[in-house]
Protein backbone atom coordinates (compact mmCIF):
# COMPACT_ATOMS: atom_id res chain seq x y z
CA UNK A 1 0.00 0.00 0.00
CA UNK A 2 1.45 3.77 -0.71
CA UNK A 3 2.45 5.64 2.19
CA UNK A 4 -1.08 8.11 2.13
CA UNK A 5 -3.21 5.02 2.66
CA UNK A 6 -5.11 3.98 5.96
CA UNK A 7 -6.17 0.65 4.44
CA UNK A 8 -4.86 -2.50 6.44
CA UNK A 9 -4.11 -2.88 9.72
CA UNK A 10 -2.22 -0.94 11.94
CA UNK A 11 -0.15 -1.88 15.77
CA UNK A 12 0.16 0.82 18.35
CA UNK A 13 3.81 1.85 19.02
CA UNK A 14 2.89 4.83 21.65
CA UNK A 15 0.00 7.06 22.80
CA UNK A 16 0.64 10.60 24.58
CA UNK A 17 -1.25 12.88 25.66
CA UNK A 18 0.27 16.64 25.51
CA UNK A 19 -0.98 19.84 27.18
CA UNK A 20 -0.15 23.22 25.81
CA UNK A 21 2.67 23.52 28.37
CA UNK A 22 4.30 20.64 26.19
CA UNK A 23 4.04 18.02 29.30
CA UNK A 24 3.60 14.58 28.13
CA UNK A 25 1.83 12.01 29.46
CA UNK A 26 1.21 7.72 28.93
CA UNK A 27 -2.73 7.40 29.47
CA UNK A 28 -2.10 3.67 29.49
CA UNK A 29 1.09 3.60 30.16
CA UNK A 30 4.55 3.81 28.51
CA UNK A 31 3.84 0.04 26.41
CA UNK A 32 0.06 -0.05 25.47
CA UNK A 33 -0.60 -2.07 22.73
CA UNK A 34 -3.40 -2.00 20.28
CA UNK A 35 -4.60 -2.58 16.55
CA UNK A 36 -6.43 -0.27 14.19
CA UNK A 37 -7.56 -1.82 11.27
CA UNK A 38 -9.11 0.64 8.22
CA UNK A 39 -11.04 -1.90 5.30
CA UNK A 40 -11.23 -1.24 1.56
CA UNK A 41 -15.28 -0.82 2.25
CA UNK A 42 -15.15 1.87 4.65
CA UNK A 43 -15.00 0.53 7.77
CA UNK A 44 -12.84 0.99 11.10
CA UNK A 45 -11.93 -0.90 14.03
CA UNK A 46 -9.84 0.29 17.29
CA UNK A 47 -8.12 -1.36 20.42
CA UNK A 48 -6.02 -0.26 22.96
CA UNK A 49 -5.29 -2.01 26.00
CA UNK A 50 -2.80 -1.14 29.28
CA UNK A 51 -0.37 -3.67 29.75
CA UNK A 52 -0.46 -6.04 32.20
CA UNK A 53 -4.72 -5.60 33.12
CA UNK A 54 -5.99 -7.17 36.23
CA UNK A 55 -7.63 -10.05 35.38
CA UNK A 56 -10.74 -10.85 37.33
CA UNK A 57 -10.95 -12.86 40.20
CA UNK A 58 -13.93 -15.15 38.41
CA UNK A 59 -13.21 -16.65 35.03
CA UNK A 60 -17.43 -15.32 34.33
CA UNK A 61 -16.63 -12.19 33.14
CA UNK A 62 -20.31 -10.92 34.51
CA UNK A 63 -20.00 -11.71 38.10
CA UNK A 64 -16.79 -9.54 38.22
CA UNK A 65 -17.15 -7.14 41.20
CA UNK A 66 -17.56 -3.04 40.77
CA UNK A 67 -14.03 -2.21 41.42
CA UNK A 68 -13.02 -4.95 38.55
CA UNK A 69 -15.19 -3.87 36.39
CA UNK A 70 -13.91 -0.21 36.83
CA UNK A 71 -10.66 -1.24 36.96
CA UNK A 72 -11.38 -3.27 33.27
CA UNK A 73 -12.79 0.20 31.96
CA UNK A 74 -9.72 2.33 32.87
CA UNK A 75 -7.37 0.15 31.23
CA UNK A 76 -9.40 -0.18 27.58
CA UNK A 77 -10.80 1.19 24.86
CA UNK A 78 -12.76 -0.03 21.78
CA UNK A 79 -15.03 1.69 19.32
CA UNK A 80 -16.21 0.91 15.71
CA UNK A 81 -17.84 2.14 12.60
CA UNK A 82 -16.82 3.68 9.31
CA UNK A 83 -14.65 6.40 8.42
CA UNK A 84 -14.11 9.41 5.91
CA UNK A 85 -10.92 10.60 4.80
CA UNK A 86 -11.00 14.57 4.65
CA UNK A 87 -8.16 15.93 3.01
CA UNK A 88 -5.32 16.07 6.35
CA UNK A 89 -8.03 14.26 8.63
CA UNK A 90 -10.07 11.00 9.08
CA UNK A 91 -13.54 11.19 10.32
CA UNK A 92 -14.23 7.93 12.55
CA UNK A 93 -17.93 8.03 12.48
CA UNK A 94 -18.86 5.78 15.68
CA UNK A 95 -21.17 3.03 15.78
CA UNK A 96 -20.42 1.02 18.59
CA UNK A 97 -18.08 1.98 21.74
CA UNK A 98 -16.77 0.99 25.34
CA UNK A 99 -17.32 4.45 25.97
CA UNK A 100 -20.67 5.27 25.20
CA UNK A 101 -20.97 8.69 24.80
CA UNK A 102 -19.19 8.33 21.63
CA UNK A 103 -21.94 6.04 20.05
CA UNK A 104 -23.44 8.18 17.02
CA UNK A 105 -20.56 10.95 17.05
CA UNK A 106 -17.67 11.52 14.98
CA UNK A 107 -14.19 10.91 15.74
CA UNK A 108 -11.43 13.34 13.82
CA UNK A 109 -8.08 12.67 13.47
CA UNK A 110 -5.44 14.70 12.18
CA UNK A 111 -3.30 12.26 9.87
CA UNK A 112 0.75 12.57 9.32
CA UNK A 113 3.28 10.10 8.09
CA UNK A 114 6.32 9.44 9.72
CA UNK A 115 8.51 7.15 7.29
CA UNK A 116 6.75 4.44 7.27
CA UNK A 117 4.68 5.28 10.35
CA UNK A 118 0.82 6.30 10.37
CA UNK A 119 0.37 9.49 13.89
CA UNK A 120 -2.77 10.02 13.97
CA UNK A 121 -3.49 13.31 17.00
CA UNK A 122 -6.75 14.94 17.73
CA UNK A 123 -7.25 18.73 17.98
CA UNK A 124 -6.98 20.45 21.64
CA UNK A 125 -9.75 18.55 23.52
CA UNK A 126 -10.78 18.44 27.40
CA UNK A 127 -9.29 14.91 29.13
CA UNK A 128 -8.94 15.06 32.35
CA UNK A 129 -9.91 18.59 34.06
CA UNK A 130 -7.27 20.22 31.03
CA UNK A 131 -6.53 20.67 27.77
CA UNK A 132 -4.83 18.19 25.72
CA UNK A 133 -3.84 16.57 22.57
CA UNK A 134 -4.10 13.18 21.92
CA UNK A 135 -0.71 11.48 20.00
CA UNK A 136 -1.37 7.64 18.48
CA UNK A 137 2.16 6.40 16.60
CA UNK A 138 0.82 3.14 14.49
CA UNK A 139 2.94 0.61 12.70
CA UNK A 140 1.47 -0.98 9.33
CA UNK A 141 1.78 -4.95 9.73
CA UNK A 142 1.25 -7.58 7.24
CA UNK A 143 -0.50 -10.23 6.34
CA UNK A 144 -1.25 -12.25 9.38
CA UNK A 145 0.14 -16.25 9.28
CA UNK A 146 -2.60 -18.45 8.30
CA UNK A 147 -3.96 -20.62 11.49
CA UNK A 148 -4.71 -24.12 10.67
CA UNK A 149 -7.40 -26.17 12.88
Amino acid sequence: MAQGSLVGTWRLISWEFRDAEGHVSYPMGRDPSGYLTYSPDGYVSVTIASPNRTVFASQDMSTGTTEEKAAAFDTYISYCGTYERRGETVIHRVQASLFPNWVGGDQERIVEWQDSHLRLSTRPMLIAGGTRTVHLLWERLGAAPHQHT
